[in-house]
């Protein structure tokens, strides 16, 4: 069986990847039912380890306009957000984390109607 992660206020875990983005660097790319994280994080080449920093970028999905991927050869997942805020963030199959989160964003939208 393939058991997502779950806590206490029904939030799971829907996608998690080790990625980059454009200006924040490396991190982890987070989506849950309820949010999507992105959590900085440094890596040690010598001990291959990697240890988060207190830096994380939390994004509402009532923060975000639109979600697509962009680019031919370099393929990435772009947010942006109303606000004017754009990340692009570096994942495998940026494909499949657009489709994700827009089912993540219609069932949002229709929670809230």
């Amino acid at each position: 069986m393939d058991e997502k992660p779950q806590s206490a206020n029904n939030e799971k875990v829907i996608l998690l990847e080790d990625c980059s983005e454009d200006k924040l660097k490396s991190g982890i790319l987070t989506l849950t039912n309820k949010k999507i994280v992105f959590e900085k994080t440094k890596g040690r080449i010598v001990t291959l380890s990697k240890k988060l920093i207190d830096e994380k970028v939390e994004i509402k999905f009532n923060e975000i306009s639109n979600v697509k991927s962009e680019g031919l050869i370099i393929k990435k997942l772009v947010l942006v957000l109303k606000n004017g805020s754009v990340y692009k963030f570096g994942v495998l199959g940026p494909g499949r984390w657009v489709k994700e989160i827009q089912i993540q964003l219609d069932k949002h939208n229709n929670r809230q109607e």
